[in-house]
């Protein structure tokens, strides 16, 4: 059990890292019947969102450079 409660912290602690959803709470309630593996997805599928928006900013930031 303390297995998953990690888990769901860390699905709350990832979703409080995108900008507009900062100090967001889990209802626990609602991730508590899902098994280990699915909240292990749900975090791979929330690191693979992130990592598409940092990169979608990098090329939205690398419009604003001047060419030389």
């Amino acid at each position: 059990v303390h297995e998953k409660e990690k888990l769901i912290k860390d699905i709350q602690n990832l979703l409080n890292t995108y900008g507009d959803l900062k100090d967001s709470v889990i209802n626990v309630n609602m991730l508590e019947f899902m098994d280990k593996e699915t909240l292990i997805s749900i975090i791979g599928l929330l690191l693979d969102k992130k990592e598409t928006i940092v990169e979608d900013n990098k090329e939205w930031l690398n419009g604003f450079k001047s060419v030389k």
